[in-house]
């Protein structure tokens, strides 16, 4: 019963989308003038989904992308997006995509974002271990994209106190470490990666640089061999019910 009342605590803090929250967001979005790409637990109906949420600087909402994959003991928890939310947006700055904690090692995933020509491949993670940020970097080479990954920082004192948080006894315990970084297209670490407490990685990225990698390396272009390898991609809704009405 525990893990029961757990889940639905975590259910009652997640977010509609579209909603109240959603609003909010939009609005800190148009006040700062600010491209924002941030992670929120989406609830829809009794299904929680680990979701991406854009929005433009106008404070427009533009779209999401929901995880594909959960990983491991995630599964219990949340539900499997489709591929309906493959979501690439247009900006000034060019096409912005996220791709979502180990999602990243789903290549095919990875070959079809860089399909959609994304330049801003945002990638929030979970993942805290020196081995996140050459994956990282082997994005940003593969995609030559910039790659802007940010990964959280958590103490216990964080966490409620009716939440069970059995990783270190001090209340400044350190559970998640962070890393966030900032990468080129050509695997260069413009920012971080940034460790052990909060902070606003900031980099000046010349966009140019995509098509300079571009030169030797298009991974869904002139360096692809679909005479040999093909990826097919399903972006069509997969709901569980469709409703058929009889005109």
């Amino acid at each position: 019963m525990e893990g029961r009342e757990q889940f639905r605590l975590y259910h009652a803090s997640s977010i509609d989308v579209p909603g109240p929250a959603v609003d909010a967001l939009a609005l800190v979005a148009k006040q700062n003038t600010v491209h924002l790409v941030i992670g929120v637990i989406e609830r829809d109906g009794g299904t929680l989904y680990c979701t991406v949420l854009f929005f433009a600087d106008d404070g427009t909402f533009i779209g999401k992308h929901r995880k594909l994959m959960p990983t491991a003991m995630e599964r219990m928890i949340w539900g499997f997006g489709d591929g309906s939310t493959l979501t690439v947006v247009d900006s000034p700055y060019g096409r912005i995509g996220s791709v979502i904690c180990w999602e990243n090692y789903m290549p095919m995933l990875r070959m079809a974002m860089y399909a959609k020509n994304v330049a801003l491949y945002c990638a929030p993670t979970a993942d805290d271990r020196d081995t996140w940020l050459p994956t990282m970097q082997h994005v940003a080479l593969e995609g030559r994209c910039f790659v802007l990954t940010a990964c959280q920082i958590i103490r216990k004192k964080d966490f409620p106190d009716s939440m069970r948080v059995t990783l270190g006894d001090s209340p400044d315990a350190l559970l998640m470490r962070g890393g966030s970084a900032i990468i080129s297209p050509l695997g260069k670490v413009l920012a971080g990666p940034h460790f052990g407490e909060e902070t606003i990685l900031t980099a000046t990225l010349d966009l140019k640089d995509i098509g300079r990698g571009k030169f030797d390396f298009d991974v869904a272009g002139h360096y692809s061999r679909p005479d040999i390898f093909k990826l097919v991609v399903n972006e069509a809704p997969m709901p569980a019910v469709t409703r058929k009405i009889d005109t």
